[in-house]
């Protein structure tokens, strides 16, 4: 996956974090705990607002979740994702969210014009991250999935 860029100063508030830097590598390692993304065997590293993750995922959606998981936090303004996927799937698109979206005006922008009901293709990629449709924010990175 290489490198994700994110808004430092927007998303989950962890302890020990702050605009200035990401939060300790334990913290981040509760973070993944707190969606169910396993943490198990993973390398977290945090060099001021740059985390690098790095280990085996048992996918290519859950190596982006994880990424997603750890950038979406207040101090991280970059995520190296080094991990390696036991089953690789083409990758999503990162998209990130501008003031005014709407997970179904994102959808038509990215899958075209008349497709906003993908929406809930979006919403469950995003899962556990997104709790609900409607809880998204500027600055928050999301995954947008191929279409089959």
């Amino acid at each position: 996956m290489g490198l994700l860029n994110f808004i430092k100063d927007v998303g989950e508030k962890l302890f020990g974090a702050s605009e200035a830097k990401a939060a300790t590598a334990d913290e981040l390692k509760k973070e993944l705990d707190k969606h169910g993304l396993n943490a198990d065997g993973l390398q977290i590293t945090v060099d001021g607002d740059k985390v690098t993750v790095a280990g085996e995922a048992l996918s290519t959606e859950a190596a982006e979740k994880i990424s997603l998981a750890l950038g979406n936090t207040v101090g991280v303004a970059a995520v190296d994702n080094q991990l390696k996927v036991k089953q690789a799937t083409p990758e999503a698109k990162m998209y990130t969210v501008q003031k005014g979206d709407n997970l179904w005006k994102i959808a038509e922008a990215q899958y075209g014009k008349g497709q906003g009901a993908k929406n809930t293709l979006i919403f469950e990629a995003n899962k556990p991250m997104l709790t609900s449709p409607d809880k998204i924010y500027p600055g928050q990175v999301l995954r947008i999935p191929p279409v089959a």
